[in-house]
């Protein structure tokens, strides 16, 4: 796939350096307000709709070792490259900091397709006794139900892309679409964390770079429906034993990355992980 020039988005000017426990009541409201309607995101362009229901939970993770330290891939856009000659930086944007990453921000206007995903991530310290880690910033991205990724396989857009702060709970929401399975990968979620939001700005601030490993089932029955039509072939061949990222973990880490879902097609999925930290 060719990559074109990055869309040229507006630089944040403000940090929100002061953020309180109610913004998890925020992302509640938001959360509700969705469930209110469909949770098949659809795109302008795509008019598919989710009829078959199925449930499913993966892998229980609220365990208490450290992540493993997992590459940020080549579509980070976190400062860490260029695309044509251009560093791409989407923590530098303004309106980065958000729950529900579904939508492009800025000057760009598109949304991303697929099914509902609401995923609570609890950040917290190994070395303390797994006591939640308040202040924390958190750098979600992940790629499309077709398997690409915002700013380099569609420069035009940034969706799929969002920061959010840890309350006193070490707790940090996001809204999204459950993503898609492409060649070579198992599917997964990016993620990196950073010591408070003042400082995620910058790849070179983070404290964790790692990868979420979605549950086999959650990606069974999701790959089944026609919008993922594409990720069911690259699914059928790939396992986390045999995936060139998680394939070195072990089956303690592989238990910690997956998060815990349940849901089905038509109402969407919810779920949970805990990242450990060893501060």
């Amino acid at each position: 796939m060719s990559v074109l020039s990055r869309q040229a988005i507006g630089r944040r000017r403000t940090l929100r350096l002061l953020l309180s426990a109610g913004s998890a009541a925020m992302v509640s409201a938001c959360g509700g307000s969705d469930a209110s309607g469909s949770m098949e995101t659809t795109s302008s362009t795509t008019t598919t709709t989710n009829t078959t229901t199925t449930s499913t939970t993966g892998t229980t993770s609220e365990s208490c070792i450290a992540d493993p330290t997992e590459t940020n891939g080549p579509y980070p856009a976190d400062g860490s490259n260029s695309v044509n000659g251009s560093v791409v930086n989407a923590l530098d944007d303004n309106g980065i900091v958000r729950a529900d990453i579904r939508s492009s921000f800025g000057t760009a206007s598109g949304t991303a397709a697929g099914i509902y995903m609401q995923l609570t991530i609890t950040v917290v310290n190994v070395n303390s006794g797994c006591a939640p880690l308040a202040g924390y910033a958190v750098y979600l991205w992940h790629c499309t139900r077709d398997g690409q990724y915002s700013l380099y396989d569609i420069p035009g857009e940034n969706y799929l892309r969002g920061v959010g702060v840890t309350d006193a709970n070490g707790q940090v929401t996001f809204i999204s679409i459950f993503p898609g399975c492409y060649a070579g990968r198992y599917p997964h979620i990016h993620f990196e964390v950073y010591p408070s939001l003042a400082r995620a700005t910058t790849y070179a601030n983070r404290v964790l770079t790692s990868q979420l490993a979605m549950p086999t089932a959650a990606c069974t029955a999701i790959y089944a429906t026609s919008g993922y039509a594409s990720s069911r072939s690259n699914f059928s061949s790939t396992t986390t034993a045999n995936d060139n990222v998680f394939g070195d973990n072990t089956a303690a880490q592989i238990a910690a990355m997956t998060p815990a879902l349940t849901g089905d097609i038509t109402n969407g999925f919810t779920g949970s992980v805990t990242v450990g930290l060893a501060i």
